[in-house]
């Protein structure tokens, strides 16, 4: 596995992330399209919590000791033990970025990975440190696609009773 391509993503990753809730006020960053789903500001705040608590270190784990155990967790509990909702958008975009600064730093300063090193999840199967760097990468994609959504669908409503359907559908 190329490293530099992994962590070269991440970083522009972040990058994009950070721009996608900069300058966006507390009204658009706390809407959400529906009372279960998740607001701009939801998004953010699971993104630090998943770089602290989630791939940085399992991926330790991994290659540190594959057979020790997993840290705990259930990450949609995190929206309220977190507090997600009181949090400010400005600040938690800055603590995602330092901590994703963190990891890439981290990434890079590591020597003769073992990719394949794997850790068997008693719900998940064996998981190798390779599938989970890449899972860490495609985590960004995913909250990226939802994050456009989320800005998307805000602009509908904000252009409502006008459409954006020329543009497309989602």
């Amino acid at each position: 596995m190329n490293i530099g391509y992994f962590t070269m993503r991440m970083a522009r990753n972040a990058l994009a992330i950070e721009e996608f809730v900069k300058h966006m006020d507390p009204g658009q960053s706390s809407w959400r399209p529906a009372p279960d789903k998740w607001s701009m500001l939801d998004v953010i705040c699971h993104l630090y919590d998943e770089e602290r608590f989630d791939f940085r270190v399992r991926l330790e784990c991994v290659l540190e000791d594959p057979e020790m155990e997993f840290p705990k967790f259930n990450t949609a509990e995190w929206v309220t033990e977190h507090r997600y909702r009181e949090q400010d958008i400005v600040e938690m975009r800055s603590l995602f970025c330092r901590e994703r600064e963190k990891s890439v730093a981290w990434l890079n300063s590591l020597d003769n990975i073992d990719w394949d090193a794997a850790h068997v999840h008693p719900a998940l199967g064996r998981m190798t440190a390779g599938s989970l760097l890449a899972s860490w990468l495609a985590h960004d994609y995913l909250h990226l696609r939802q994050m456009a959504g989320l800005q998307y669908h805000y602009l509908e409503q904000l252009a409502a009773p006008h459409t954006p359907d020329y543009a497309g559908g989602w």
